[in-house]
């Protein structure tokens, strides 16, 4: 009933879904906070990716090394639309920055500073899934994964119940750069595990994230249009 909503547009009150089932193999960025030599980011992010396509996934590592800084640069930068393809292209990302000064990394967060809110009719991050990591040069923390979070949330994505943080990254991995079998270890699993679910489950509902505001912006933005090319 919306007769105390005097001002809703019925026409544009109704969910409709999208029912299609896809079949290809699930799409998974991944994105790191860290340009050194040697990043546990990056470490964490490749052994990520191991497990997302032992587990059916198709996977991207973004390489951060080049990407200029959120508006130093036009966004015709080569870099840019590098990103802005693969934020495009991903049905679900993963996350990983490595905590400095208590926050997450500023070479992550340029990168999702970046991200416009919306492309066209498109918003490139509305709607995907989304797992997030830390590491830690010293003892566990949670505060980079806490604002992962809030800025999942702010990107209008579905960030899943588990988390991984890595304490004394260097401990964690061995001279190949592949991670120690350990408890730590096993939660990386169980986050890419559940990841992979949840994109699989989500992928294909567009319309748990169809917003009566923006679909009454688009028959605006329509309508302007066609009034324009009236005149």
């Amino acid at each position: 009933m919306t007769d105390h909503l005097p001002n809703l547009d019925p026409a544009l009150s109704t969910v409709i879904a999208d029912a299609r089932e896809s079949q290809h193999r699930p799409r998974i960025l991944l994105l790191y906070g860290s340009t050194r030599q040697r990043s546990f980011s990056r470490l964490l992010v490749e052994e990520a990716a191991r497990l997302l396509e032992h587990f059916g996934a198709q996977t991207r590592i973004f390489n951060p090394s080049g990407l200029p800084l959120p508006d130093d640069a036009p966004s015709e930068h080569p870099k840019v639309q590098e990103l802005l393809e693969l934020m495009q292209w991903s049905e679900g990302q993963v996350w990983c920055s490595p905590e400095r000064h208590g926050a997450m990394s500023a070479v992550f967060k340029a990168q999702i500073d970046w991200v416009p809110l919306a492309m066209g009719a498109v918003r490139p991050t509305q709607g995907k899934t989304l797992a997030v990591m830390q590491v830690s040069g010293g003892s566990q923390s949670f505060n980079a994964v806490n604002q992962l979070r809030v800025l999942g949330r702010w990107m209008r994505m579905f960030t899943i119940p588990n988390q991984s943080s890595v304490p004394k990254a260097f401990l964690e991995f061995d001279e190949h750069d592949r991670m120690k079998p350990s408890a730590l270890y096993d939660r990386v699993v169980d986050v890419m595990e559940e990841l992979v679910k949840f994109t699989l489950l989500l992928r294909d509902r567009p319309d748990l994230v169809d917003r009566y505001s923006e679909r009454k912006e688009s028959a605006e933005a329509l309508s302007q249009r066609v009034n324009q090319r009236s005149i």
